[in-house]
């Protein structure tokens, strides 16, 4: 069975957990990080030496990388549906997974951290502000790259949509009330947000309030 290592409030740990459930896999999940420490044993660090989650142990499989895993996923259990056989699509999916990871975490990582996991007495209002708006360029991209679209690679939900959609929910549900912060108007995104959340595989992990 596959196992997957990694707490639920972590947004690359979710991605593989509703990568596996589109897929209809079995699977044993294993809470570590954060609270739950275990990334710094000697047993973690041999299956992940950079101590993060997620990692996943696959009929003796062991990988980690949270889109590299939602790529090995939807290549070995879902080559046609999530992983879309034509190349031109296929590198169009991946093109929106490398622009999450590569593009979008860097930015949404210290606004969550501080609007969501740091007290805010201790908050860096300024780092966060510059980087929000930021990020709303770049949400304003993924925005225009679905005109005409339901989903980004075409009218089919792929693997392209798990890693974005993560980032999207919490981009959507930032604590932002009495803070000088404002979203811009989104509303393809807003739309495609809204058909995701009633896969019933994001709806089990698409939670409010976050964490």
């Amino acid at each position: 069975m596959l196992k997957i290592w990694g707490r639920l409030n972590s947004v690359n740990v979710e991605k593989v957990v509703w990568c596996a459930l589109e897929l209809g896999l079995p699977f044993e999940r294993i809470d570590a990080g954060g609270a739950f420490g275990v990334v710094g044993t000697p047993e973690f660090r041999a299956m992940n030496p950079c101590g993060r989650v997620p990692v996943i142990e696959d009929d003796g499989f062991v990988l980690w990388e949270s889109n590299a895993i939602v790529r090995y996923l939807a290549a070995r259990h879902g080559s046609g549906t999530l992983m879309p056989l034509d190349p031109h699509a296929r590198a169009d999916a991946e093109r929106w997974m490398d622009f999450q990871l590569g593009t979008v975490a860097p930015l949404l990582s210290p606004v969550f951290r501080g609007l969501v996991r740091t007290a805010p007495e201790a908050r860096d209002m300024t780092s966060i502000a510059r980087a929000f708006d930021e990020l709303k360029e770049v949400f304003v991209v993924a925005d225009g790259a679905l005109v005409g679209r339901t989903h980004l690679v075409g009218d089919r939900f792929t693997m392209a949509d798990i890693p974005l959609g993560a980032a999207a929910h919490r981009w959507f549900n930032l604590p932002l009330d009495g803070l000088p912060l404002e979203r811009p108007p989104l509303p393809r995104l807003a739309a495609w947000h809204g058909r995701l959340k009633l896969r019933p595989a994001a709806a089990q992990l698409m939670t409010t309030p976050l964490t």
